[in-house]
């Protein structure tokens, strides 16, 4: 009786040994498939981690790239206005100076012309009686 109860454990153990080989083993591929998949995913995931970063890079490229031509562009209408503007001051300038000179001509004009005509008026007081106003 005892060997025979020794015998039914022994084959209890031996069938619980087998069910639980079998069920490691079904959660073993259960498990390879799960990782399969999640590596499929990461995978998925990496690649498209990987085009979104390069994707962003292509843009802040695109916007360096565009910044860099706007500043040149903006550095050369600064120039061409600074230029602009030394110019125009400049010909002020000229023009200022040629009409001071203008003014002064016509002073010393307006003098000599004056000096000539009280010379003239004294020279015909003395020949003729003809009166002519004087500018003073």
């Amino acid at each position: 009786m005892f060997e025979e109860l020794m015998a039914k454990i022994e084959k209890d153990r031996q069938t619980f040994v087998k069910a639980v080989a079998r069920n490691s083993k079904e959660c073993e591929n259960a498990l390879k498939k799960e990782i399969s998949k999640l590596q499929a995913i990461y995978d998925k995931f990496a690649k498209e981690k990987e085009a979104y970063v390069q994707s962003v890079k292509d843009t802040m490229s695109k916007y360096e790239e565009e910044k860099d031509q706007l500043l040149i562009r903006y550095e050369q209408q600064r120039k061409k206005e600074k230029s602009l503007i030394l110019e125009k001051e400049k010909e002020s300038a000229d023009k200022i100076a040629e009409l001071e000179q203008s003014l002064k001509k016509k002073k010393q004009d307006d003098r000599t012309f004056s000096i000539l005509r009280k010379t003239l008026g004294s020279f015909l007081e003395n020949g003729l009686d003809i009166d002519f106003p004087t500018d003073d």
